[in-house]
């Protein structure tokens, strides 16, 4: 395994376990000032909207885990790819806890010598 290809397996890994703490401000600083979020049935979501998100999520005391499995990571100079099955479930959001589940195809930019979060496009549905 390449050292840039476990530099972006490490990103996964630190934005899931700051969502599990519900560090909303390491996840941010895991993504590009132009990240965009494709998500079904819903326009494109930028790193603002994601920020706002984020704050209504701590505000509400979510708690939320995610488990990733990480099928491919492909590097090509600055830029790279991972599609992964992931499965997230939020506890707090309503009377019983909420899981959704599928596949992502996200892309990392290298800026300034790390691996961070450009596009993300995921196809979670619920369980």
């Amino acid at each position: 395994m390449s050292e840039d290809e476990l530099a972006i397996r490490n990103v996964v890994a630190s934005w899931l376990e700051a969502t599990r703490r519900g560090d909303s401000q390491a996840v941010l600083d895991l993504m590009t000032d132009d990240a965009l979020f494709l998500v079904p049935g819903q326009p494109p979501m930028d790193k603002a909207a994601f920020a706002a998100a984020s704050r209504v999520q701590a505000d509400a005391q979510w708690q939320i885990s995610a488990q990733s499995e990480i099928q491919e990571v492909q590097v090509e100079g600055d830029m790279g790819y991972l599609w992964q099955r992931l499965s997230v479930t939020i506890a707090g959001a309503g009377p019983e806890p909420v899981t959704r589940s599928g596949h992502t195809l996200t892309i990392f930019r290298k800026v300034r010598g790390r691996w961070l979060l450009s596009r993300d496009a995921n196809l979670l549905g619920r369980v």
